[in-house]
């Protein structure tokens, strides 16, 4: 896609995750299409829709022409919904991003002007060991809020859409192209994610709580639950502008 740029942007950084977690619900699909603005639809998991939270730290995040030593870190989390659109006859995946927060002020200042992504200010608690994680996030404008408890595990949950590790990895590398939302309707800021290499192993979470899937106005009793989760951690990776497209852009047939 020809998609116009910010007149000031930086078209790639690199760095490390030196922590990715992914949590995710199981999501009525009908429930996630009301939440998704044009052209997106639910990316469907056997028949149900799957969003979640992606809490990640970053190291050493920079532009790629400057020396690692000047990277920075920071504690990211995004909402995100497993989405599926049609562009030119063809059909693409990804993420839709309603929001991103950040304990960076360097991130909430350069997010959507600089770099891609609106981002909000955040407070992030984590204690964890090699074998157990606690992240609890606040943001400061009080609305969102994420608590996860979770230890290391050989398998997925039971009840799991996904019927394996391999094919849970496959939807969600296929996911790595992300759309945020941005405070004027039906533009949005395109972001994709470049991985030196793909590992995520699976955990058992034995707490989460999340504000957005408790608020019944969007999620009525029911439609969403608790699927699985995973880590990933000291993966090399880029991040790649992919510009601020309009609706109608994206779905030019």
């Amino acid at each position: 896609m020809r998609i116009r740029q910010r007149l000031l942007h930086l078209p790639v950084v690199r760095g490390t995750i030196g922590r990715r977690l992914l949590v995710n619900f199981r999501c009525h699909p009908d429930v996630l299409a009301r939440l998704l603005p044009s052209p997106f639809r639910p990316k469907l998991v056997n028949g149900r829709g799957m969003a979640g939270i992606c809490l990640i730290r970053l190291e050493d995040i920079r532009p790629t022409f400057l020396p690692r030593f000047v990277g920075l870190h920071s504690e990211n989390a995004a909402h995100r919904i497993a989405v599926e659109w049609n562009h030119r006859g063809q059909r693409c995946e990804g993420v839709f991003i309603p929001r991103r927060d950040t304990d960076s002020r360097l991130n909430e200042f350069a997010g959507g002007r600089i770099f891609s992504g609106v981002h909000h200010r955040a407070h992030f608690s984590i204690l964890e060991t090699t074998e157990a994680l606690t992240i609890k996030m606040q943001s400061a404008d009080g609305t969102t809020f994420v608590k996860v408890q979770a230890h290391l595990a050989d398998a997925l949950p039971p009840d799991s859409l996904f019927r394996s590790l391999s094919e849970a990895s496959d939807f969600f590398q296929g996911g790595a192209l992300g759309w945020s939302a941005r405070p004027r309707g039906g533009e949005f800021d395109g972001l994709e994610l470049r991985c030196r290499e793909w590992r995520m192993t699976p955990l058992r979470v034995s707490s989460v709580e999340s504000s957005f899937f408790a608020d019944r106005d969007l999620f009525p009793r029911g439609s969403a639950e608790f699927d699985s989760a995973f880590q990933m951690r000291d993966i090399a990776h880029e991040w790649h502008d992919r510009g601020r497209p309009t609706s109608i852009e994206l779905e030019k047939t």
